[in-house]
């Protein structure tokens, strides 16, 4: 068993004295590194850690008091960002990543909860049924944070152990929570704040847990248990939060837009480590080449991603790393720099005797196993529906292409050279060669092809026809060969049966 050297007693005691030795967790690494365990062990007391990113799963539960006449809202947006009101009469909640029904992908709840905290106004509009104690069927008014009896800002999952490194190995950019990720390994995106991140640095839960006070958007918040998808034997252990808003600061709470994705919000949060004993020196002490994650390929559109590789955060902080002997170069979507910040705030609130530590009531599980959804319907894939794809070169004769759509019934013919697809004839582009007396199909085929691939969900294959307003998708693997064609005409069909079966 470890030995204590300190209790939470004895450091609050040096707190309120003003003799308590504290270090961010960066310089903790340069001191165990440098001095040893034993020496960090015996002059430190605290730790204190930081981590800065967009945290989807962020919102805050608001308070309006009651107008006169009282209304029951039933519907409500601030500033046309429709809010979830499952909950009394005036309270509601707003998530992050709820987007707004005039501006979706370019302000969301997020930046409502920015806002707030910045001081600005917002407007409350909302609807409802009238009762015989509720008679208002509507009501429109600007409000400020001042104006709201509570906001409680409150993260379901926030401050991830570590992420995954996200790539992309297919032809066309990708639009996701990790950002944008260019075409055949173009960049590679990882967020987390390695050697500064909380979790990190007392990765057993030692002094983290329920009750545990913390740094949270710039004011003092409070662990209420674990994270929803709280996966520690994995190492992506995380943590379910609040706080009181009305205390924290806009400096620490931004709205974010991860293009054509969505919105989210980055939260600033830290957390004090106490070395309580020495294996907690030894914990803290740990460096960016010590934390490893794996580089995963977001382009395979599937819940088990295939894995690249296992590299350290040293080296992602490096700026590039290599996948496949190619040099790729790397984005951050958390802020290092906000997370020192961070370090740095809640090292000078203890210091000054403004912030005191918390013993937790109760250490987060470490045994919890992630499961995936259950899913009871048939899940289906373009590869479950795709047709045959009728295919020619591109120096085929006008003649030959039209021969062929009529013996094979179809209107669109694939391009390909070598199996690759190169491009794409409609039976409408043959009928203006005709007319235009062209010769071949290198002329009129359509060179920049949108396609499908295999694994894509039917939906997801339906919405792409629907964007770019086309019947067929031609199904290629990420080498670009041909594989096969689906219709508007397959997916309507299937999603009609399934419609109706529902």
């Amino acid at each position: 068993m470890t030995e204590t050297l300190r209790t939470y007693e004895e450091i609050n005691r040096k707190i309120k004295k003003g003799t308590i030795r504290v270090v961010t967790a960066d310089e903790m690494t340069k001191i165990v590194e440098e001095e040893g365990v034993e020496v960090a062990a015996r002059d430190i007391d605290i730790v204190t850690t930081g981590t800065f990113g967009p945290m989807c799963s962020s919102g805050a539960f608001l308070n309006f008091g009651h107008s006169d006449p009282p209304i029951k809202m039933e519907h409500v947006w601030l500033n046309d960002i429709h809010c979830y009101h499952g909950n009394a009469a005036v309270d509601v909640y707003i998530g992050a990543t709820r987007m707004s029904d005039t501006r979706p992908f370019e302000y969301g709840g997020g930046h409502i909860i920015e806002d707030l905290t910045a001081g600005k106004e917002v407007t409350l509009y909302a609807t409802a049924y009238a009762t015989d104690c509720y008679p208002r069927t509507h009501v429109e008014t600007n409000i400020s944070l001042e104006d709201i009896n509570q906001a409680i800002l409150v993260n379901p999952r926030n401050c991830y152990q570590r992420y995954s490194c996200a790539v992309n190995s297919q032809n066309r950019t990708y639009f996701t929570y990790m950002g944008k990720l260019l075409p055949n390994f173009g960049n590679a995106s990882y967020s987390g704040t390695g050697e500064l991140n909380p979790l990190c640095n007392d990765p057993d839960y030692e002094t983290i847990g329920i009750g545990t006070r913390i740094f949270l958007g710039g004011g003092v918040g409070y662990i209420w248990g674990e994270g929803t998808q709280h996966d520690p034997k994995n190492g992506f252990g995380n943590l379910f939060v609040s706080g009181n808003l009305k205390k924290m600061s806009a400096k620490f709470l931004q709205g974010a837009i991860l293009e054509k994705y969505g919105t989210s919000l980055y939260v600033g949060l830290g957390i004090p480590i106490p070395i309580l004993n020495k294996g907690l020196a030894r914990k803290t002490g740990i460096s960016d080449a010590e934390i490893s994650t794996k580089v995963v390929d977001y382009g395979i559109r599937r819940r088990n991603r295939p894995v690249l590789q296992t590299i350290s955060y040293k080296e992602l902080k490096s700026g590039y790393i290599l996948i496949h002997d190619k040099k790729v170069k790397v984005n951050c979507l958390s802020s290092v720099r906000k997370a020192r910040e961070i370090a740095d705030e809640l090292k000078r609130w203890i210091e000054e005797g403004t912030f005191y530590l918390t013993s937790p009531i109760e250490r987060l599980p470490r045994d919890v196993v992630f499961k995936p959804m259950k899913v009871t319907s048939e899940a289906f894939l373009v590869e479950n529906v795709m047709g045959p794809a009728i295919t020619c070169r591109s120096d085929a004769s006008i003649d030959d292409v039209a021969r062929l759509i009529i013996e094979k019934s179809t209107n669109h013919i694939m391009v390909c050279q070598n199996k690759k697809l190169v491009g794409i004839v409609t039976s409408f582009d043959i009928t203006r060669a005709i007319a235009e007396h062209i010769p071949d199909v290198e002329h009129i085929s359509t060179k920049n092809v949108i396609t499908a691939h295999p694994e894509d969900s039917i939906q997801f294959a339906a919405r792409k026809m629907e964007e770019h307003g086309i019947s067929a998708l031609p199904v290629v693997n990420k080498e670009n060969n041909i594989l096969g064609m689906v219709t508007s005409e397959d997916l309507s069909k299937l999603l009609g049966r399934r419609k109706f079966r529902t």
